[in-house]
């Protein structure tokens, strides 16, 4: 396999080249990620394209949130961004290059000429090649205000290879490749000479793709050796498929970027790695860090077969980098997931033992909201069922034992009611269960002595003598 090295000496340059015509979708964003990657390992230069040549389609709220995914990944381009509808005039030139030098040609061939000449190779059966007559035709034998398209002159004879970074040697015969159109009739550019002049205006060496793209590779080649310009170094890297093995799509969780922050809850760094171990690997390590994924990233070892998207996994990793992360930046981000202003000094106390609990960022908002709860809760209907009469007096016993502690301390909270358990013959979960319940509205939440401490002493009180069976009348 090729070698991932710069070429010819020169500083290592990729590019991501999103279309805004949507969200920037989980396989774009691992695409983001190689080539991010790839440059940051080589010391190289990292850059983005926005190809919004597409003018029906391409709106400005895809392009900031295509924006907006790659800030959150940390893949920012290394300069601002080109758009390359801005850069028609310069595709234009280039096509007009390739017309003067014999490599291009004006064709007059009417859309129903076309037509009529598909539906005949499909009726024989065969692939349908451009086979203009105006390829070698005389300039001045064009019908005069005849609209034109200019097309590219694809060789024909002998065979194209490409030493491909990921697929190895390509190979596809010339007769294959057809003459594909640079210029429309209205003289705008096509996105496959687009895509070749931004390429090399660029300084791109490295062209780290989908192999969805590969097919197009060879096509562009043409307009590259018709120019004389240096030929990237290619990798067509497999796309991403469902954990059922079909294409992936949003039934197997293919969301936008920013569903993954905001819907499913996910921390950056989790989606960065997990998005890195999608084809690519480094022995047996599973949890990688930024620094270590720089320093360690290669195209040698992006696999040639599609890699599974796996939803559970991916939740797993958060899992563990929401364990791992600070507990004030999760307050931050909890809170921005709750109603109203919650204490944020509350939230950053309790994040030590919510966390460890939690897989997303949805879950942790989720098992904090009773921190924040007005009395008297709102109960669950397993924590209804739970508070019967029984557990009530219980609850009001419970409530007599803490009144008399002044301390409030998880170590003191927990011998207090250990001792009652034993004095009343209980379990000490028999006791958790209907005190949970009264403090939380549910039936699981983090340890009861340490939703005790962070309630407080004169709330947790209050809740629960708001659950608790009145005292009976002497």
């Amino acid at each position: 396999m090729a070698s991932d090295s710069g070429k010819d000496g020169k500083a290592v340059v990729t590019r991501f080249a999103p279309s805004p015509t949507g969200y920037l979708h989980i396989g774009g964003a691992r695409t983001a990620l190689f080539n991010w990657l790839f440059a940051r390992h080589h010391g190289g230069k990292y850059l983005l394209r926005i190809e919004d040549t597409d003018r029906a389609r391409s709106t400005e709220p895809a392009i900031e949130a295509i924006f907006d995914g790659l800030r959150w990944l940390g893949l920012d381009g290394d300069e601002p961004a080109t758009f390359q509808f801005a850069r028609s005039e310069r595709h234009a030139e280039v096509a007009q290059t390739l017309l003067d030098s014999g490599h291009a040609y004006r064709c007059y061939l009417t859309p129903e000429e076309l037509a009529a000449r598909r539906e005949k190779a499909q009726a024989e059966r065969r692939p349908f090649r451009i086979d203009s007559e105006w390829r070698d035709a005389d300039p001045a034998t064009a019908p005069a205000g005849a609209p034109s398209v200019v097309r590219i002159k694809a060789p024909r004879e002998g065979e194209t290879v490409i030493d491909d970074l990921v697929q190895g040697t390509v190979t596809v015969s010339n007769a294959e490749i057809d003459d594909f159109v640079l210029l429309r009739s209205d003289g705008t550019p096509t996105y496959m000479l687009a895509v070749v002049v931004d390429d090399h205006d660029m300084g791109v060496t490295h062209i780290i793709r989908g192999d969805d793209h590969l097919n197009n590779a060879f096509r562009q080649l043409s307009i590259i050796h018709g120019m004389g310009w240096d030929v990237p170094v290619y990798a067509h890297v497999p796309l991403i498929h469902g954990s059922d093995g079909a294409k992936l799509s949003k039934r197997h969780g293919a969301l936008g970027v920013d569903a993954y922050r905001d819907e499913l809850g996910l921390l950056p760094e989790a989606l960065f790695n997990y998005l890195l171990r999608l084809g690519w690997g480094h022995g047996d390590e599973e949890i990688i860090s930024r620094d270590q994924a720089i320093e360690w990233f290669d195209i040698d070892h992006v696999g040639k077969s599609p890699s599974r998207f796996d939803t559970a996994k991916l939740l797993n990793l958060n899992g563990h980098y929401i364990r791992e992360a600070d507990d004030a930046r999760l307050a931050d981000l909890v809170a921005a997931k709750l109603d109203g202003t919650p204490d944020l000094a509350l939230l950053t106390r309790a994040m030590p033992v919510l966390k460890v609990r939690a897989k997303d960022l949805n879950e942790l908002a989720a098992n904090s909201v009773f921190l924040f709860a007005q009395r008297p809760l709102t109960l669950d209907p397993k924590a209804e069922a739970l508070l019967t009469p029984e557990a009530r007096t219980l609850l009001s016993r419970i409530q007599d034992r803490l009144l008399a502690e002044n301390g409030w301390t998880s170590e003191g909270l927990e011998a207090s009611l250990k001792a009652m358990a034993e004095e009343i013959g209980l379990g000490l979960g028999k006791l958790a269960q209907p005190l949970r319940a009264a403090l939380t509205g549910q039936t699981t939440s983090p340890g009861i002595f340490d939703v005790l401490t962070l309630l407080g002493r004169e709330e947790s009180l209050a809740r629960i003598a708001a659950q608790a069976a009145p005292a009976e009348a002497e």
